[in-house]
């Protein structure tokens, strides 16, 4: 836009800075470095040669100014755009634009006191949080039309399909046995329509009466679907060792696409394939233990495993995940949470109350304390559940062809590498709590009717999760639109 502005239409380039400047604003999706994009120098000369010396320009501005305020050179460097033969984007976004904004309250707050810390000391105003949303038409009123008419029923209007917030009311319903029992038999039959689709896609039969705990994202290593994977081995050991344990068999389900350059993500991937392959076709554990990883996960797809999900697995390292929408989408179709306090949990969280979701692992602040002593291997090595399936992904029990898939996993697990101390998303240290809280989930299933109303209670309070509320915040706070 500035070069528009300087070079086509004659403006001075102090005046195209301000003008800019009231235009943008950055809206930051990752605390992740690597997602923070930082382009080389080389690149973009080649590329676009007048944008450089444009951002060239936008530095040495940005220098003076904070010269004039006093800052030395060590101090300006933190907020340099071009520096080491690297463009940092996200130094230019924040300075050039009027806001900042995270999209999720923990996010923004973790931009703040971390990722951006020292533009938030300089520039606090530009700072605020707009947690994500989804369209509630999409992802429950044309993917679930059972539960869609049961809300307009019990609230007596369909006006909040345009008003979410308006679901507030199915709470007088908590305590209404025939009520829960018909929101029961609408999760029932959304699982038996995926169970169907599952069968006819990917040729695998599940048993709709299974708990179903779907874990449906990107495949990264913060996400963590490794974590539920191992603690799959578990389950599938324990029930080999004992068959007829106390158990209420589950259906533990996968979706995700990983980056085509992403080793450790698609060996993920491959282990989830191979574990299900293994498990699938044991007959002493099949009748109350599959996994499936759908093929294809797309939006079509996630039209039917929304509404029949159980179980949310939200179970990112703690201060790792943005805020994610996928969390949002099970909510609204009354799928309990099992998370971490990350990302919009938080808020799910606190919207519908822990004691109707499933919490576990370390907080933000609990894994800063431990962050330069954790010894992933300490918990390897006194604790039998985790040596045993760390373990089981180099026995052999697991084939990945010889591609060192599984040992790669392995090795960052326990091993430290290249400076790594290993395990650096804190698998191994959350696992217990993992292990812990899915055991009370399984117990806690049974009792149909209580199940059912932590699911109402969730539903009822999804209104906040709504892209309506979103954008009216964004069009009130940042676009300033009346």
């Amino acid at each position: 836009m500035i070069r528009v502005l300087v070079d086509e239409n004659g403006i001075f380039f102090e005046d195209a800075v301000k003008i800019a400047s009231k235009v943008f604003a950055f809206t930051n999706h990752t605390v992740l470095q690597e997602a923070l994009e930082r382009w080389s120098e080389d690149l973009m000369q080649e590329v676009s040669p007048r944008c450089f010396e444009i951002i060239e320009e936008i530095d040495k501005k940005l220098v003076e100014e904070l010269k004039e305020r006093g800052f030395s050179d060590a101090q300006i460097d933190p907020y340099r755009i071009m520096t080491n033969g690297t463009v940092h984007m996200a130094n230019l976004a924040i300075y050039v634009g009027f806001s900042v904004n995270g999209v999720a309250e923990i996010h923004s707050q973790i931009l703040k006191d971390d990722t951006f810390k020292e533009w938030y000391r300089i520039s606090p105003e530009k700072f605020n949080n707009k947690t994500n949303g989804i369209t509630p038409r999409r992802w429950l009123v044309y993917s679930n039309r059972e539960l869609t008419n049961f809300i307009t029923e019990k609230l007596g209007t369909d006006t909040w399909k345009n008003n979410l917030d308006q679901l507030k009311g199915l709470e007088k319903y908590l305590d209404d046995e025939k009520v829960l029992e018909e929101l029961w038999n609408i999760k029932q039959k959304k699982k038996k329509q995926l169970a169907k689709y599952i069968l006819e896609n990917e040729g695998i039969k599940v048993d709709p009466t299974s708990i179903f705990d779907i874990q449906i994202k990107r495949i990264h290593e913060y996400k963590r679907q490794h974590l539920n994977i191992l603690h799959i081995i578990h389950l599938y050991h324990q029930l080999k060792k004992n068959p007829d344990m106390d158990f209420t068999p589950t259906t533990f389900i996968f979706g995700g696409k990983a980056a085509p350059g992403y080793f450790r993500a698609k060996g993920m991937i491959k282990l989830a394939n191979e574990v299900a392959r293994v498990v699938n076709n044991d007959p002493d554990v099949n009748k109350k233990l599959k996994v499936i990883f759908v093929q294809n996960y797309r939006v079509t797809y996630a039209e039917k495993l929304f509404p029949a999900a159980d179980v949310s697995e939200q179970i990112s390292t703690a201060g790792k995940e943005a805020s994610g929408t996928g969390n949002m989408k099970f909510m609204l179709n009354g799928a309990l949470t099992l998370g971490t306090l990350d990302g919009a949990n938080v808020e799910i969280f606190a919207e519908a109350g822990e004691e109707n979701n499933y919490r576990f692992g370390a907080t933000v602040e609990e894994l800063a304390e431990i962050a330069n002593s954790y010894n992933p291997f300490e918990y390897y090595s006194k604790d039998e559940n985790i040596k045993d399936v760390v373990d089981s992904l180099v026995s052999g029990e697991f084939n990945d062809n010889g591609s060192y898939y599984f040992l790669d996993i392995y090795n960052e697990l326990i091993k430290p590498q290249d400076g790594n101390r290993g395990d650096q998303y804190y698998l191994l240290k959350d696992f217990e709590s993992y292990r812990q809280t899915h055991e009370r989930l399984n117990k806690e299933y049974r009792n149909k009717l209580e199940w059912s109303r932590k699911c109402l209670k969730n539903i009822a309070n999804a209104g906040f999760f709504s892209s309506d509320r979103t954008i009216v915040n964004y069009a009130d706070d940042i676009w300033k639109i009346d």
